[in-house]
């Protein structure tokens, strides 16, 4: 693995007042832990079956919902079986387009509804469809396009959504390799959205009637909130510099001006910075406690980064190239951590019980 810089940089030198903390160069220490370290997540459970899986949500009962990117099916597990809910009509694979991300609505208990972004035959776009009961099974219903327009391409398609905790839908997409679109408000791409549940642009946006909530981003690929309400994204860097942001209304985290954390006036550092991406490409993200949890596609490992307010501390790597590709990290209700194995073929979920 080659020498990682992790550079953990404070808002306030983007800002305006307030000092960047020294960047963290381990050198030589890899900064991958060993087996036995401690905090390491141990395994304790893996559902076979899945074929490029993108995403998981979770129902009130427990059931895990898997959003499987090219056959645009949603799988779900119940008690340890794989189990299949329904294909989502016109979803157009292709590249790194499909079914991707799922939400599951704040108010499912009385609206039955699930998000999920996907790759169209000319966008992508979000629809939602009712999750009905029937005869005892759990069946799709019908699909309500809320959100189109984002642009699609075989690369860069973005693809995570989530409901924060105001409630509104958060949407994390690419610049579809039209490097105009990041730094153009007017554009979908490269952009953090922020939506009403039903797809109009939230109340209280930076923009106005505007859907954009931040902007220069190249391909977010995570989303999640620390205890305190705090967004931070997962995104991938070109052939160098991914990245960990701490997301702020009207934001400019500086794609294609920019990458990584270079102290430059107008743009937000990004906290960590993978300069090689091939120990990186930080994928899906999950928030516990202070702990922030990555899945890396190239540098095929969880990557797991302590958090003080809005500092980060040296990441440390654990499963490095053991299950392949980890394209998302999700919490389930009863506390474990999922993990998605990404174009393995077949792929899977692996189960983690975090330690403490």
């Amino acid at each position: 693995m080659t020498a990682l810089v992790v550079a953990l940089l404070f808002l306030g030198a983007c800002t305006g007042g307030g000092s960047s903390p020294p960047v963290v160069q381990p050198g030589d220490r890899t900064a991958t832990a060993t087996a036995g370290a401690a905090g390491e997540p141990k395994v304790a459970g893996r559902i076979d079956g899945l074929h490029v899986p993108w995403s998981t949500v979770y129902l009130p009962d427990g059931t895990a919902v898997i959003s499987e990117r090219d056959t645009a099916l949603l799988r779900t597990v119940v008690g340890g079986e794989l189990g299949t809910l329904g294909q989502v009509p016109g979803v157009v694979p292709g590249g790194e387009g499909g079914l991707l991300g799922l939400a599951l609505s704040p108010n499912f208990a009385a609206d039955r509804y699930l998000y999920a972004y996907f790759t169209a035959a000319a966008d992508n776009r979000i629809a939602r469809m009712r999750l009905e009961e029937r005869g005892g099974r759990l069946e799709l219903g019908a699909q309500e396009t809320i959100f189109t327009g984002i642009p699609k391409a075989g690369t860069h398609n973005g693809g995570r959504i989530r409901f924060g905790p105001d409630g509104f839908l958060y949407v994390g997409t690419g610049d579809s390799q039209r490097r105009e679109q990041p730094q153009d408000t007017r554009a979908l791409g490269g952009k953090i959205l922020r939506l009403t549940a039903d797809g109009r642009a939230a109340p209280g946006n930076p923009f106005g009637d505007n859907p954009v909530y931040s902007l220069g981003h190249r391909n977010v690929q995570g989303l999640a909130w620390d205890s305190a309400g705090r967004l931070w994204a997962s995104e991938f860097g070109p052939d160098v510099n991914d990245e960990l942001n701490l997301i702020v209304p009207g934001g400019n985290y500086g794609w294609p001006e920019v990458t990584g954390a270079p102290h430059r006036s107008g743009f937000l550092d990004a906290k960590v910075v993978w300069p090689s991406t091939a120990d990186s490409s930080p994928s899906g993200l999950e928030i516990v406690g202070s702990t922030a949890y990555l899945g890396a596609l190239r540098g095929q490992r969880l990557w797991v980064v302590p958090l003080r307010g809005e500092f980060a501390d040296e990441p440390v790597s654990y499963f490095t190239r053991k299950y392949g590709r980890v394209r998302n990290v999700s919490l389930a209700p009863d506390g474990r951590l999922w993990l998605l194995s990404n174009n393995q073929n077949p792929d899977f979920a692996l189960i983690l019980d975090l330690p403490g």
